[in-house]
């Protein structure tokens, strides 16, 4: 039998039976209906927010050990990056600095390590970019060590063939009983009265005093030029070549090997000269350089410094 609901009437003061209606129903459907949804929409928040499924935990702690790895690497890859600044400072400035080797150019450094493309397949991923970086990254330092590995291997090269450069490069003094009279510089010309560069330097000596090869090396030319007179160019190789104007006899032939301290001339007065000297240059890689700086494997540290305060003066030239 299906119970009565009853409500007390204070009018009547008496219990009366609660009459249903459908509106009535209706109304407390949709109240309980409504209470129950927010409850579950509330439960279901929490439990989004503040509980976590065993495949979130799991999600969460791969999460963690990927992002942990991806600093161990990036420390990694910092390292190396600063390694590879210390090789490449090192082979510019002290190995191919003692091998006269010219540095690498940074723009061969740099490289070229992928264009746009090469990355495309890594796009359209929640982390592109930070997995684009990195691989530029990586690749860049690829890119950086393959170059230092081919800049090394010319540097071995280089080393092993130090023996022979140390005994071609000019060396010594060309002749063993001059006076140097005139240095390397801007000089006023002897015969022109104008300031003029002085390529080389002028050793003065008696005609005949004779005048050696400065390192190894084959000659090149032996014969008259305009202005040096009878002139001998000797091609130690390494870059290098070294002249030597104004001879009187010329004790060499074109092709011929010719050893450091080799007699290969005398000393004269031809071409544009104003008295018996020997006009002397060291040439590398075309240009004239200060051969006063290649005079220290014979001389003495105070004869060459003697030497070097001498070379600031002006003076004039011989030729």
């Amino acid at each position: 039998m299906k119970k009565s609901k009853f409500k007390y009437n204070y009018e009547t003061l008496a219990f009366e039976p609660v009459k249903r209606n459908f509106k009535a129903v209706l109304k407390n459907a949709m109240s309980f209906i409504f209470s129950t949804t927010f409850i579950v929409i509330l439960v279901a928040y929490f439990l989004f927010h503040y509980i976590r499924s065993p495949k979130e935990i799991m999600l969460e702690r791969e999460l963690e050990n990927m992002e942990f790895n991806y600093n161990v690497l990036t420390d990694r890859m910092a390292n190396l990056e600063a390694v590879l600044v210390d090789l490449q400072e090192r082979d510019d400035n002290i190995y191919r600095v003692i091998l006269e080797a010219d540095p690498i150019p940074s723009t061969v450094r740099e490289g070229v390590y992928g264009g746009v493309e090469r990355y495309a397949n890594l796009a359209n991923y929640t982390n592109s970019q930070l997995i684009i970086n990195t691989t530029k990254r990586l690749d860049k330092i690829a890119s950086q060590v393959y170059v230092q590995s081919k800049s090394f291997d010319e540097v071995f090269k280089l080393a092993a063939q130090k023996e022979d450069m140390l005994i071609s490069i000019p060396g010594i003094l060309p002749t063993n009983k001059g006076y140097l009279v005139s240095f390397y510089g801007m000089r006023p010309h002897p015969r022109y009265k104008v300031m003029k560069l002085h390529a080389g330097v002028d050793f003065s000596a008696p005609t005949g005093t004779p005048i050696y090869a400065t390192g190894n090396g084959i000659i090149t030319d032996a014969k008259y030029l305009p202005g040096y007179g009878n002139t001998i160019i000797v091609d130690h190789g390494f870059n290098y070549k070294s002249l030597y104007g104004h001879l009187l006899e010329m004790n060499v032939r074109v092709g011929q090997t010719v050893k450091r301290g080799q007699q290969i001339g005398k000393i004269g007065n031809t071409g544009n000269s104003v008295g018996p000297h020997l006009h002397y240059e060291v040439h590398y890689k075309g240009i004239p350089k200060n051969p006063v700086n290649f005079f220290a494997f014979d001389l003495s540290p105070q004869e060459y410094h003697e030497i070097l305060q001498r070379s600031q003066t002006v003076g004039q030239s011989w030729d």
